[in-house]
């Protein structure tokens, strides 16, 4: 059996753009994306704490160091420029692999700088 638990999430971002005008997905910084271990094209859930939004979409990597977090397409509809969102990606585990089981945190601050950086549940 198969369970589908959180990989990694980066917490409390702040949405520095909204884009309305391209076709979809969520811009990264690519450095905060590595930290998070999210890849280009990986689907994630944004959760804005600002409205209470829940969305998927699909990770496309910024410039490193930039502090990029920007919604693209539809999901620029779903935030505003500084709202606070956490992003979130799960993956599927046997029960075997779940012994040590232990997604990436990361923790940043306003400017989406890391803060740090946790294996912890």
């Amino acid at each position: 059996m198969r369970f589908e638990m959180l990989y990694s999430k980066i917490h409390r971002a702040k949405v520095t753009d909204a884009n309305l005008n391209y076709v979809g997905s969520i811009t990264i910084d690519s450095e905060l994306a590595k930290s998070a271990g999210l890849i280009e094209g990986m689907k994630v859930e944004v959760l804005n704490i600002n409205n209470g939004e829940r969305f998927s979409t699909y990770v496309i990597l910024g410039l490193p160091n930039s502090g990029e977090i920007c919604l693209n397409g539809a999901a620029a509809r779903k935030a505003q420029i500084g709202d606070i969102v956490i992003i979130v990606a799960y993956a599927g585990y046997e029960k075997s692999e779940l012994q040590d089981y232990a997604p990436t945190i990361v923790m940043v601050d306003g400017s989406n700088k890391i803060l740090s950086i946790k294996k912890e549940v």
